[in-house]
């Protein structure tokens, strides 16, 4: 069953009924200010970080699922009960289940817009979730309500633009009611201390504006506002006030009796609300514009006057001056359409796979921005209080996002360098707004400083910039410790070369890429966590992953270090990174070769060894005898491509690893609590990291593939987990058709096929990588793009743009043959290779002819 459909043409995923199977949401803002908006307008808003600068309240785990949000309420104030309208009776096109909400007092109705919080049936319900906006639209008693709401760029605000039309034969009495309801801006603690948070709620109320000041006249330099254009009826701030006693969000007493209370919070839970009358002609629209916003004053400057505790406006009020003028919000509407037309535009295709196109040329490129911005930290399932940016999943998603915005991937790169520790290791996560390492959660995860290398040099390949190698770079965020980005990058590979176990392997710590392979754990404790307890000593426990990743490490080591893609560099300097090359090169091939020695399990790459050195992921284990992760990152380093392992490790994965919803993550099952495996054999069968379908890794199959000329398989495991070819099993699905989600359940789950956690996954940055690099085939390079097809062999070709460096490469690839032998033409000129090299400096469009063959 679908609950929608996509809209190409303007970029977005059309929900035609409210009660989707889970809340199916969007995420507003790209830069500092963000919210989560789901299609029945549940989701909050914060200020760079989700934990430390919460600006609504959201609640996690409630029920209804989706529990808080941007509210706004309609009330028919005319006295029209069983009111019958030009727009007929209220039979709603998109009805919803049997008693799923009140519809308010029968003489006087009042509904939501947005279905939630009231879920009154409604005659027809639509909500369009595009690139940083969602609109949300419904018709009750022929009223005519539509939301726009977006993000401006370079504003830290969120405009909620109301249009309410009269499609009734006769004039309508309407009441509007805004609510949001504050954050006392620390997530954690508004959740927790309530000994506290019920007697510090403050809040201003001034010309019409709410203002948000808890915690402002002693700790904090920052606000909330939430106001409106048009003249206030009433107002609230308190909630009690407003919902009433024993009542909640879906029958507030002051929408009922269609008043607001006037109610200042001292104390107990801030709310805003605005009450707005309009009186609406036959035909007759008008336009309501809410703006929700988060401002600084300087310490010196908080109050005005001085000596008072009002807060000082002087610096906010040109910005509600502005954002209160509809058309200075059209013009922000249309500013920021145009940048996604410019995002977007670095990469464009046309294929004769429909859900290759869509996902690659919108939906999956869009979710790589917000999973860069987000990393793990705030979701529908991400309560943004815990995790901050984690260090491996931002590297990672940088990979997909690095074209988009370098200038943004080069600022990354450099934080994420900076929680670096002098050792090489690096802290688990960091908190955005401090950019500090989480201390809670440590260090210790041996995967981690390897991918800061793959993501430098993901950066080096997109844009040339070698002075970033130049950088000065503190360790730990200490004064004093920076050292250049490049001694970080060698550091990286040393704190492998110096943690290596008893097969010469790499030892896994407290964990790598699966963060739920706890081989030093070895906990009987209840709540302890598998993360951070670390009950053996950690020597022998080790990882075939991270020897695969590595390899693949030390290769582009050894392509950095050579110096002749940096023409500005010296020749003393090139000299010198000329002998490191060889150096990297020599222990790539080292680290390989004990792979080959102690990690190939005769048709497999085995997992890992365990503190007590059994083989982890080998035939001879009872459960878990073959693992995805190591035969993709062996496959990517080019393990086993010459000899032939690498094709039996992918054949071992499509025979007993891959069904038709995807590529599980191991098999068999653990069945029971392994105190040597530690939290992975916690989760029943299926789900999550024990044998679901963990997308993240799904990816790294299709890559190897693709490596090995393989394209039918390759596509047809990127179709498997496509969210967009999932769309017409919404039902089983359940999570959103157009982004991907973290984990579907497994063969051995009862909910086989069903998707959880979606939206902040590694999935969204791998699977782009894996279509448009490997698949697709472009992919850039040091030294030019690279146009390397390993397509279906049934597609007769495909077209591409991508911008690289300043330049439009215009490509176009035509099948001649069933093989992937390219015939490379660049401006009407043959070229050897597949590589595409730079044009002459001026040239800013290069056309790029592909021919494949037999090899």
């Amino acid at each position: 069953m679908q609950y929608g459909h996509f809209d190409d043409s303007r970029r977005e995923y059309v929900i035609t009924r409210p009660d989707t199977p889970l809340p199916w949401i969007n995420y507003l803002g790209s830069q500092a200010y963000f919210g989560l908006i789901s299609n029945t307008a549940g989701g909050y808003s914060f200020y760079r970080d989700a934990r430390l600068r919460r600006l609504t309240r959201y609640r996690y785990n409630n029920v209804p699922f989706d529990t808080g949000g941007r509210y706004i309420y309609l009330r028919d104030d005319s006295n029209a009960g069983g009111l019958e309208t030009s727009a007929g009776p209220s039979a709603a096109t998109s009805k919803p289940p049997e008693g799923s909400g009140a519809g308010g007092h029968e003489a006087h109705p009042y509904w939501s817009p947005s279905w939630q919080p009231t879920r009154t049936p409604l005659e027809d319900y639509t909500c369009r979730h595009g690139l940083g906006y969602t609109v949300i639209a419904s018709t009750y008693r022929g009223i005519r309500a539509e939301t726009l709401y977006f993000v401006p760029l370079n504003h830290d605000l969120e405009i909620w633009r109301l249009t309410v039309t009269n499609q009734r034969a006769e004039p309508a009495q309407l009441s509007v009611f805004s609510a949001i309801e504050f954050c006392l801006w620390d997530a954690w603690d508004d959740a927790t201390n309530f000994q506290r948070n019920f007697s510090t709620g403050e809040v201003e109320v001034e010309d019409g504006v709410i203002y948000h000041k808890t915690e402002y006249r002693e700790r904090r330099n920052h606000f909330a506002y939430f106001a409106c254009s048009e003249p206030l009826t009433g107002f609230d701030t308190q909630r009690e006030a407003f919902l009433g006693p024993y009542r909640g969000w879906d029958a507030p007493a002051v929408v009922e009796r269609g008043a607001s209370a006037g109610s200042l919070a001292n104390g107990w839970a801030p709310i805003g609300s605005h009450h707005v009358r309009l009186s609406l002609a036959p035909g007759e629209s008008r336009t309501i514009l809410f703006v929700l916003g988060y401002a600084e004053n300087p310490s010196d400057a908080k109050f005005d006057p001085p000596d008072s505790q009002t807060i000082n406006k002087r610096q906010l009020l040109p910005v509600l001056r502005e954002f209160l003028d509809p058309a200075a919000v059209e013009a922000a509407r249309a500013e920021l359409a145009a940048s996604w037309e410019r995002v977007l535009g670095r990469f464009t295709v046309q294929t004769p796979d429909l859900h290759t196109n869509r996902m690659a040329g919108i939906w999956n490129a869009y979710q790589c921005m917000i999973t860069f911005n987000m990393s793990r930290s705030a979701s529908f399932y991400e309560s943004g209080v815990g995790r901050g940016m984690g260090f491996r999943d931002s590297n990672q998603d940088l990979l997909g996002f690095v074209h988009m915005v370098p200038e943004r991937a080069r600022e990354r790169i450099l934080d994420l360098a900076a929680t670096q520790l002098p050792s090489g290791g690096a802290y688990h996560q960091y908190q955005p707004l401090t950019k500090h390492g989480n201390d809670l959660v440590g260090s210790n995860f041996n995967d981690d400083p390897l991918w800061l290398v793959l993501a430098t040099a993901a950066y080096l390949k997109e844009t040339g910039d070698g002075a970033i190698l130049d950088a000065a770079v503190p360790y730990d965020n200490q004064p004093g410790s920076a050292t250049p980005l490049y001694e970080h990058l060698q550091r990286s590979i040393r704190y492998t070369l110096e943690r290596l176990g008893p097969h010469g392997l790499p030892l896994i710590g407290r964990a790598d890429w699966n963060d739920c392979l706890n081989l030093n754990c070895f906990s009987e404790t209840p709540g302890e966590s598998f993360q951070t307890t670390t009950n053996r000593e950690g020597t022998v426990a080790e990882s075939v992953f991270i020897a695969g990743l590595f390899v693949l490490a030390a290769q582009e080591m050894a392509q950095i270090a050579d110096g002749r893609w940096r023409m500005a560099d010296s020749v003393t300097q090139n000299a010198k990174r000329k002998t490191q090359e060889a150096d990297y090169a020599q222990l790539a091939a080292q680290m390989e070769a004990t792979i080959k020695e102690h990690g190939w399990d005769g048709a497999w790459f085995r997992r890992a060894y365990d503190a007590l050195g059994q083989p982890v992921g080998a035939a001879s284990c009872a459960e878990g005898q073959i693992f995805i992760e190591p035969q993709g990152i062996c496959v990517m380093a080019g393990i086993g491509l010459a000899d032939g392992r690498a094709a039996q490790a992918l054949d071992s994965v499509a025979g007993r690893l891959a069904t038709a919803h995807g590529i599980v993550l191991l098999q068999p099952a653990y069945s029971r609590y392994y105190l040597n495996l530690g939290e992975i054999s916690t989760y029943p069968p299926g789900y999550k990291e024990n044998a679901s379908i963990f997308c993240h890794t799904n990816p790294w199959i299709m890559i190897g593939e693709a490596m090995l000329g393989r394209g039918d398989r390759a596509h047809d495991y990127y179709l498997r987990i496509n969210p967009s070819n999932r769309e017409a099993i919404s039902d089983v699905h359940r999570c959103e058709p157009y982004v991907y989600a973290q984990m579907i359940a497994g063969r051995d789950a009862a909910t086989h096929g069903e998707a959880k956690n979606s939206w902040l996954s590694g999935t969204a940055a791998w699977n782009y990588v894996a279509i448009t690099q490997w698949i697709l085939g472009i992919r850039p390079d040091y030294y030019g793009l690279r146009v390397a097809p390993v397509i279906p062999t049934h597609w007769p070709g495909f077209s591409a743009t991508r911008l690289f460096r300043g330049v439009t490469y215009h490509i176009h690839v035509t099948r001649r043959g069933p093989g992937n032998a390219v015939s490379l033409t660049v401006d009407g000129r043959p070229v050897a290779g597949d590589l595409a090299p730079f044009p002459p400096a001026g040239q800013t469009d290069v056309a790029v002819q592909v021919v494949l063959d037999a090899n």
